[in-house]
């Protein structure tokens, strides 16, 4: 027996109205890469270049009922965003971190479309100067990047450092934005 499109369309539909779900997630097509979506009770919660285990990593932290399903707002918005329509984003985040990663990410929320700053000059702000190295580890495990703009930090000589989509991802993220590039 198999279940129709429209058939599947309405029991996931149904699902979310009866509030059977935890947590949804998509997969949204860009210029950088296909990325894994999360989305909980609480608003936008994941943003994945690695699709292998994501189902999983939402269900530890968000809860075991997930579900495949459309997530509109946030596919307009990062559209938008690639298409040069969106310098910020407007959507409700969930995150769930430790209180020093909860103070790196909402200073690095502050870093404007378009520019760089370094991981020494986010620390500072966040209240921690010399833990640059610590700021590097929060961004490596930013939870929601290009909507909590990690690619938009740089090393202190400018140049570009980790991301977690690779290095060309960071780089035509930043291209996007029209941000000065080192040589």
């Amino acid at each position: 027996m198999s279940v129709t499109p429209d058939l599947d369309a309405a029991f996931r539909a149904a699902a979310l109205a009866e509030g059977l779900v935890d947590v949804r997630h998509d997969i949204v097509d860009s210029p950088v890469g296909r990325l894994q979506i999360g989305w909980s009770t609480r608003g936008l919660c994941r943003i994945s270049y690695t699709e292998e285990g994501f189902e999983e990593a939402l269900a530890d932290v968000f809860g075991a009922r997930v579900l495949r399903a459309p997530i509109d707002d946030v596919r307009r918005e990062l559209d938008e965003y690639f298409e040069r329509r969106r310098t910020s984003f407007d959507l409700p985040l969930d995150l769930r971190v430790a209180p020093f990663p909860a103070d790196v990410l909402r200073e690095l929320a502050l870093v404007p479309y378009g520019t760089t700053d370094t991981y020494g000059a986010l620390a500072r702000r966040a209240g921690r100067a010399g833990a640059a190295r610590a700021v590097g580890t929060v961004m490596n495990r930013n939870p929601i990047p290009i909507v909590l703009p990690c690619h938009r930090i740089v090393g202190s000589n400018g140049s570009l450092t980790g991301y977690a989509g690779g290095l060309e991802a960071k780089r035509r993220l930043l291209e996007l934005e029209g941000a000065t590039l080192p040589g």
